[in-house]
């Protein structure tokens, strides 16, 4: 049974109560009343009357009653902890901290510790002391009795160090966060399966302060802060794209007698066949190439596309089709896919790749850009030469400054693309798929500097550091796994509007005369895929408070 609205003629509206049912197979209306005038009801207030005289049938229609009573409400957001506790379960996580933790005599429970700070990595990430406050707005079962300075014991139990050292290498101990890796991996892993081929990339991450004891030091700055310690960390990925553990270095050992050591350990931790090293151009050196080759390991590495020039003159004007390239196991409807072709030149392989909404947001931007550029020439050149965006565009003569049209034009051919180089046997296909799903993972720890960047009375010691980065490599786990479950399902989903969509799922209760109910809110955006893709049940709509 339901209300709704019956038009008589072009001025009258009339409230009707209808009801369907069944006749033959088809559903056909009826309606039972017709209670009155709409603007009439209105007017008198007859209509709220009706449905206060209505509440005394159902305790929950008295949600919708007016404030004259005394009502008390809360609402926290239930999507997110909901969705990644399944995931925290299934993927072994959980299980795997338990364990470690069976023996261990700590006050508070670290396993929902290590969870929040996950959780918080996961959905807007930052450092932990805004996490502590982040966390009064969700529903997470068990963390409500944690404080602040649990969550850095809980990072420290991460990073502690093992008293059995075999298998380090000299610049990393084994700790805690390998077991949990190991017993994840071999609890997941198949019988009698093996891992033929598995995916390297390496990132660095500096410290505003100090960076801890032994793991911040001065090495190669990808972010052009040589100034600043900084560690270097390296994520394996399987074939699959499931992440398999991280490792953690100082920052001053990134080349050839860091990354050899660290490949043979990790191929002894989990019986690996075969590594292939994935990341840019600028993170390994020629010397290193020559050793992974030597070593015959394989690589595929971003390049520098403006700075190389058989790239910039030769790979780049190779004619030939693009292909669409889609994730493993996934076909979409999106009309922007990724595109590859393969180009073959002096013996070395190249992937060329474009992303054609990437493509369309870099020619709008140098539009804007030279739009710009027209206004400000007529300030004349000084004000110019020291904007490195419109620098690109300008031809300087001796006492003018002119737009080069030669070189927009020639910008043009760089729009959303990258170029890869590599020595596998793979297709051009998984080749650009890999490397992207690399760029993500590097992404993602990249966005922990955000809390490496706080002030390092926070960050003294290397055991914090390994746990905090280690949290962003399990956040990254489960964001792997939600992702892998939507691509079953036939979904493909911008990250951001899983976040968005999940966080706006909320749960309000509200307590009025002794009497508490718990309302959801309606499912939003993607929300409602993204729980069944999990296999996870939505509470119901309204429920009575145990």
């Amino acid at each position: 049974m339901f209300a709704r609205i019956k038009k008589s003629g072009k001025k009258y509206q009339y409230l009707q109560i209808v009801e369907n049912r069944k006749e033959k197979g088809k559903v056909k209306q009826r309606v039972i009343a017709t209670i009155g005038r709409i603007d009439e009801m209105q007017k008198k207030g007859r209509v709220e009357t009706l449905i206060r005289s209505l509440s005394r049938f159902s305790e929950q229609a008295m949600l919708i009653l007016t404030g004259k009573s005394d009502v008390a409400a809360e609402a926290v957001k239930i999507g997110p902890a909901l969705i990644f506790e399944r995931l925290w379960e299934e993927t072994g996580i959980r299980k795997a901290i338990k364990r470690l933790l069976a023996n261990r005599r700590f006050e508070f429970d670290v396993e929902r510790a290590i969870f929040l700070t996950v959780l918080h990595r996961l959905m807007v990430s930052g450092s932990d002391r805004f996490c502590e406050r982040w966390r009064r707005d969700y529903l997470i079962e068990g963390t409500k009795s944690l404080e602040l300075h649990h969550f850095y014991r809980a990072m420290a139990f991460l990073g502690e160090a093992l008293k059995d050292q075999e298998g380090a290498t000299p610049f990393a101990s084994r700790c805690n966060k390998d077991l949990i890796e190991e017993m994840i991996f071999y609890d997941q892993r198949e019988l009698l399966s093996e891992l033929k081929l598995v995916f390297f990339d390496t990132t660095s991450i500096y410290f505003e302060g100090r960076g801890g004891d032994t793991i911040g030091r001065k090495g190669f700055s990808k972010d052009h802060r040589p100034d600043l310690n900084q560690m270097v960390v390296g994520a394996i990925i399987d074939d699959q794209g499931k992440p398999i553990c991280c490792e953690m270095w100082p920052g001053n050992t990134t080349d050839v007698k860091t990354l050899i050591p660290v490949i043979d350990r990790i191929c002894k931790r989990f019986g690996i066949h075969n590594v292939c090293i994935v990341a840019d151009r600028g993170m390994i050196s020629a010397k290193t190439i020559e050793e992974l080759e030597e070593n015959d390991i394989a690589y595929i590495l971003g390049t520098r596309m403006r700075r190389v020039n058989e790239i910039k003159n030769d790979v780049l004007s190779v004619g030939g089709r693009y292909r669409d390239v889609y994730p493993e196991g996934v076909t979409s409807k999106d009309p922007s896919p990724l595109k590859v072709k393969q180009v073959v030149l002096n013996d070395k392989r190249y992937i060329v790749c474009m992303n054609p909404r990437q493509a369309r947001k870099d020619a709008a931007d140098r539009k804007a850009i030279i739009e710009s550029l027209k206004a400000q020439l007529k300030k004349g050149p000084k004000s110019l030469v020291g904007n490195k965006g419109y620098r690109r565009y300008l031809a300087i003569d001796k006492h003018s400054a002119r737009i080069d049209t030669g070189k927009v034009k020639s910008e043009s051919r760089f729009d959303g693309k990258w170029v890869l180089t590599t020595n596998t046997n793979l297709s051009a296909e998984k080749v650009a798929l890999k490397y992207k799903e690399l760029w993500q993972v590097e992404r993602v720890f990249r966005d922990v500097k955000s809390m490496l960047e706080t002030r390092p009375v926070y960050h003294q010691r290397d055991e914090n550091i390994i746990g905090h980065v280690f949290c962003s490599f399990l956040a990254l786990v489960l964001r792997e796994e939600l992702e892998k479950r939507l691509n079953n399902a036939g979904h493909v989903f911008e990250w951001s509007d899983i976040k968005q969509d999940l966080k706006a799922l909320n749960q309000v209760t509200i307590e009025e005369n002794g009497k508490r109910f718990i309302i959801r809110s309606e499912c939003k955006g993607h929300c409602g895929k993204i729980f069944q893709a999990t296999k996870v049940a939505l509470p119901p709509t309204i429920r009575e408070a145990a």
